[in-house]
């Protein structure tokens, strides 16, 4: 049992497109009649929007917020704020604005509304870094969280992809932080983790189309998200360490935690192992700390504080005052760790490897490559092809690939082609036992939930099978248990549907598909029946075995390999065409059956796993039947097509 302690914080949210419009109400909400209106170097649209919304609200406005929030800028700015009798913070900007509004509300008590328009998330946080004499200060309280966030998706409609880039991944170091955090718990765990996936998610989406709104949107979201793991979990090296950087050195605010985030992760890395695993597992990469490093670079963010400005005599100061004032992290933090941390980030090391011009050698690459896409007419193509060149590029650089390890790929692809003909499909198999076609096909039917789930194909189908009346056997005279099969074809109405087109194939009781039988004369153990005017069909068929798939070819090697089976629980195949309704490919596996909890190409559901009821003596049509037969009764509902 895992002991945890949450705490929530009171913010009001509201989020969506044009939610300026709201401002005002928002305003007089707190009270509001006097504005102080907070800006810094937020785009001046943005500003003019919120100025309009407020109309006579504003009796003050403050242009002059910096990074780092230092002391001197927040004494000018509470100057105006007394000299025009505010009763209210309005703040339209990013980190930097929030965090002057932060501090002029800790010294007044005046009620807040944010309106970022950048991913810090710090909008959403009770904590404030102020700057004084060149030491960045941070402290928590109540009366520092902002009572109103208005996250309006315009107002980072323009924010340009390298600050978006910076930005997100200072929203994903918060979701980071808070995942091996010593206050973590189910809440911020699951809130970390959909922040870090949407931003792995979005800004890649929006390096190939900047305007993208969903792709903003998910950013803005994932700010929220990120930002509210700040406000609930306490931080570890990585915020400690950026704050001494950005305050003693003057280092940019985002663009040193996109610098830092993959190394401190590094360093906590053999400390918070499940957490990696996690955050690894959210960004679809084999490594946490290397995976975020390839999408900074792969995006073209910063990957070296070097580049940042700063100076290498002043890493070993750094290190020494990150490690000054002992606070919680899941490894111990010293002086000498941090010193070593910091070289590899100074010099743009890509953590776990060691290599510097590589990494940043494959990131102009990789990003050539997916430019060369630019003019494909299909947007959809265009996605396609860019986003898996991402991620075949990233997969290269995560695992340091030899030559000989890609050329053993290209080997083995090259096997899959020459071995697969008319009757044999080995790159399905290959997609089958990668799980590729089942996470498809989960995808797919998870758009239609109240249907007949779906299935994979197989590599087994043929096209054209034999028309066959109801009633009819199947079985071609093959050995093998009789099975009556029985079943109906209904719409997500309870409708039946007439001549609904039904394809079944299945193995024979040793295993085999009749095109893996040359001394079969002719297809058997598949038909193509149609539905009568009461969605039924009936046939005579046997009772699916357990077999394994072909494992004389490469996807045989690759299971060996592994120390994986070959074999598929038993099932009977169904596709379902009917006018006007989404196809059906799907499978009945029988209940009780071998390898249901292990079959090798993962295409087993429990909605798909259904009695084959055991019977003796009379049969429903009349056939004489010695012995035991079986019985499959099934009602399959099949969704309308789209639109």
């Amino acid at each position: 049992m895992r002991t945890f302690v949450y705490t929530s914080r009171p913010s009001r949210v509201v989020f969506g497109t044009d939610t300026v419009g709201r401002l005002r109400e928002e305003v007089e909400r707190l009270g509001g009649s006097r504005v102080l209106l907070l800006s810094g170097s937020s785009p001046a649209g943005a500003s003019a929007r919120v100025r309009e919304a407020l109309g006579d609200l504003v009796v003050a406005d403050f242009d002059g917020a910096v990074m780092h929030t230092p002391v001197e800028v927040t004494e000018q700015a509470l100057a105006v704020l007394r000299e025009a009798s505010a009763d209210c913070l309005v703040a339209v900007g990013g980190g930097s604005t929030t965090g002057l509004s932060k501090a002029l509300a800790l010294r007044t008590d005046l009620p807040q509304v944010i309106l970022p328009t950048t991913y810090a998330g710090s909008e959403v946080t009770p904590v404030l870094g102020e700057t004084r004499d060149g030491r960045k200060v941070t402290q928590t309280s109540a009366a520092i969280l902002p009572e109103t966030v208005v996250y309006d998706i315009a107002f980072t409609s323009t924010l340009p992809v390298g600050m978006s880039v910076t930005s997100g991944v200072n929203a994903m170091a918060h979701a980071v932080e808070a995942l091996y955090s010593a206050d973590a718990n189910p809440v911020t765990d699951q809130q970390a983790l959909e922040a870090i996936s949407r931003i792995a998610r979005a800004l890649p989406r929006l390096a190939d189309d900047p305007a993208d709104p969903a792709a903003r949107a998910d950013l803005l979201h994932a700010a929220w998200l990120a930002g509210t793991c700040l406000a609930t979990v306490g931080m570890g090296l990585h915020h400690k360490l950026c704050h001494t950087l950005g305050g003693s050195f003057d280092l940019p605010h985002a663009e040193t935690h996109t610098v830092v985030l993959p190394h401190a992760m590094a360093y906590n890395a053999t400390a918070a192992p499940d957490a990696m695993r996690r955050i690894a597992e959210a960004l679809g990469t084999a490594d946490a700390p290397g995976g975020v490093h390839d999408l900074i670079a792969s995006l073209g963010g910063p990957t070296s504080l070097r580049d940042l400005g700063m100076p290498e005599s002043g890493l070993a100061k750094a290190a020494e005052l990150a490690a000054a004032t002992p606070y919680p992290n899941p490894r111990e933090v010293t002086a000498e760790g941090v010193a070593a941390l910091l070289s590899d980030a100074w010099s743009g090391r890509r953590p776990g490897t060691g290599t510097v011009a590589p990494t940043g050698q494959v990131a102009r690459l990789t990003e050539q490559v997916m430019a060369s896409f630019a003019q494909t007419p299909d947007p959809r193509v265009r996605s396609l092809l860019t986003d898996l060149v991402r991620r075949l590029h990233a997969f290269v650089t995560d695992n340091d690939l030899t030559d000989a390890e890609w050329q053993y790929a290209i080997d083995f692809l090259t096997r899959t082609g020459q071995i697969s003909g008319p009757t044999r499909q080995e790159f399905v198999l290959l997609s089958d036992t990668l799980g590729i076609s089942s996470a498809v096909d989960l995808l797919t039917n998870s758009r239609t939930p109240t249907t007949t789930p779906s299935a994979v194909l197989g590599p087994f189908y043929v096209e054209g099978p034999p028309e066959t009346e109801h009633g009819s056997d199947i079985s071609g005279g093959l050995p093998g248990t009789p099975l009556w099969v029985d079943v109906r074809v209904l719409d997500t109405a309870g409708e039946p549907l007439k001549d609904a087109v039904v394809d079944v194939w299945q193995s024979n009781e040793d295993g085999f598909y009749d095109v893996q039988l040359p001394d079969l004369d002719g297809p058997v153990l598949r038909a193509r029946l149609r539905t009568d005017t009461e969605g039924r069909m009936t046939f005579w068929s046997l009772l699916p075995a357990a077999y394994p798939i072909p494992d004389d070819g490469p996807v045989g090697q690759m299971l060996a390999a592994v120390g994986r089976h070959p074999f598929r629980a038993p099932h009977l195949h169904f596709m379902i065409d009917a006018p006007g309704h989404r196809r059906l490919v799907t499978q009945l596996f029988v209940a009780g059956g071998a390898y249901l909890d292990s079959d090798t190409v993962f295409g087993v559901k429990d909605a798909l796993v259904v009695d084959y009821t055991p019977h003796t003596g009379p049969t429903p049509d009349g056939r004489p039947v010695a012995g035991e037969w079986r019985r499959l009764e099934y009602t399959f509902r099949i969704a309308p097509s789209a639109g």
